[in-house]
């Protein structure tokens, strides 16, 4: 189960070696690395204000941060396109600390951006996998992601470090803020520690099972992605990497939003997939999960044909879902990162279900560097 026929699949395989490179960056034995966090350390607006400019994957990245730092930390967290960012006649009088997202840290509409934001008198936090890049050196203060090359145009492991990143600086965040004590951020960093190892152990079944229903669902026009709360990020992300990745077209929607629209195009050929994994321990999360789980009951009396993400055991998803994707119980804000991985796998298997040379998707490039 080792061979790796694209670069794509071998970096969706990488994964769990990519963030623990991530982690070794921010985390020594005593939790968050004094000196990798140091230059963030008067980067945070006094207001607790944060604007989020990226492109593509690294905006779904920045939509899951939104809500991680403000469950966590209590900040006011804005999310922008970065070609719209610059688009602004002019600068946020409220002056906001920016973080910019970047694979490559060369994206042009990012690096406008992040020069805007400069310009305007903005902290800036650039957060790119490529070392010495143009965004690392130019922000105000930087953060590094060590996920290695990454050669396929779909982003996978690059994306994965980047919510890693980001929770990292959460952590940091609420630590300063005081949002959370001590003792649960040890706990929260013990939790992150082990990540790598358990998304490892899931990888070899995901391979196969996405591989079969990439094969069961190879006829379907249309694919709809939804999630909730931090979740509806990833359904953004699933549905841009089935489009990318196949050139099967495919929308993230929130969960709830389904019946106000999007559900007059659910039939045999326009299918589901629904983010339904839960955080027994958080009763907001709970709450989601119980609206998810009846939303998918009453798709079932409809007649849709769903594949749902569930965490493992889960007898009463599987019951009314078409088809059923088990994620090992994580945290909240953590789960999204290992249930992002059958996601990409799906992409990938409906990709050489359509003949479609997966490392170089048509008419896209690794890095955008012309606007």
């Amino acid at each position: 189960m080792n061979d790796f026929p694209h670069a794509m699949l071998r970096e969706i395989f990488e994964q769990p070696e990519a963030i623990g490179r991530t982690l070794s960056l921010y985390l020594d034995a005593g939790g968050l690395r004094a000196e990798a966090f140091a230059p963030v350390a008067n980067w945070l607006n006094p207001r607790g204000e944060v604007l989020i400019a990226a492109s593509g994957s690294s905006r779904h990245a920045g939509l899951a941060a939104e809500i991680i730092f403000e469950d966590l930390c209590g900040l006011a967290v804005d999310v922008e396109y970065s070609s719209e960012y610059t688009g602004h006649p002019a600068a946020n009088t409220r002056h906001p600390s920016v973080i910019v997202i970047s694979q490559s840290g060369e994206t042009s509409d990012t690096l406008a951006a992040l020069r805007f934001a400069g310009e305007s008198g903005e902290r800036t936090l650039a957060i790119a996998n490529v070392a010495g890049s143009t965004m690392l050196r130019e922000a105000s203060a930087a953060m590094p992601l060590n996920a290695g090359p990454e050669l396929a145009i779909p982003a996978t492991k690059s994306f994965t470090c980047q919510l890693t990143a980001l929770y990292l600086l959460a952590l940091y965040e609420a630590r300063e803020l005081g949002t959370l004590d001590a003792g649960e951020i040890e706990k929260r960093i013990a939790e992150l520690r082990t990540l790598p190892g358990r998304i490892a152990s899931q990888l070899p079944a995901w391979r196969q099972q996405m591989a079969a229903l990439a094969a069961a669902y190879r006829d379907a026009s249309t694919f709809l992605y939804l999630g909730r709360g931090v979740h509806y990020a990833m359904a953004r992300e699933g549905a841009l990497k089935m489009k990318e990745a196949s050139y099967v077209h495919a929308e993230g929607y929130p969960a709830g939003e389904l019946k106000h629209g999007p559900n007059a195009l659910v039939s045999e050929h326009v299918p589901l997939v629904v983010l339904a994994t839960v955080d027994r321990a958080l009763e907001a999360s709970v709450l989601r999960y119980e609206k998810t789980l009846q939303l998918l009951e009453d798709m079932r009396a409809q007649g849709a044909r769903v594949i749902a993400l569930a965490n493992a055991g889960d007898g009463d998803v599987a019951a009314v879902a078409t088809d059923c994707v088990f994620v090992e119980p994580a945290s909240e804000h953590l789960l999204i990162i290992p249930e992002i991985v059958p996601l990409q796998l799906f992409s990938y298997f409906m990709a050489l279900e359509h003949g479609v040379d997966v490392d170089r998707p048509r008419n896209l490039s690794k890095a955008v560097i012309e606007a």
